[in-house]
């Protein structure tokens, strides 16, 4: 049940992001929810990877590649679900800030 609230907050955050930021196109809503699938696997299994691969680089820039390492998950995201599009980085930047702001805030409430 846990699992079906947080794919929905996820959903949630993702259509939220992209009626914020310019520049950031969702087919439907069922591509809203692929989209949240999509990421979170990302999120689950390459980033930790990513993260790793990149540490001189995050340490380097005090912590600020993370933000690129946000973006090309965001890309590749949009790679693997067609009907989602972004138009270039500084979207894919706030579009990645939106879904962590709004997914952490409506988290708060099923914990």
């Amino acid at each position: 049940m846990k699992l079906l609230l947080r794919l929905v907050i996820s959903t949630l955050a993702v259509l939220v992001a992209s009626k914020l930021v310019p520049g950031v196109f969702i087919e439907d809503t069922g591509t809203a929810i692929v989209v949240a699938i999509v990421l979170g696997i990302l999120n689950t299994f390459l980033r930790p990877v990513l993260q790793i691969l990149a540490l001189p680089i995050t340490i380097l820039t005090l912590g600020l590649f993370y933000f690129v390492v946000n973006v090309f998950i965001i890309y590749l995201a949009t790679y693997l679900v067609s009907g989602f599009e972004i138009d270039g980085f500084i979207s894919a930047l706030f579009f990645g800030l939106i879904v962590s702001v709004v997914s952490s805030i409506l988290g708060m409430f099923l914990d």
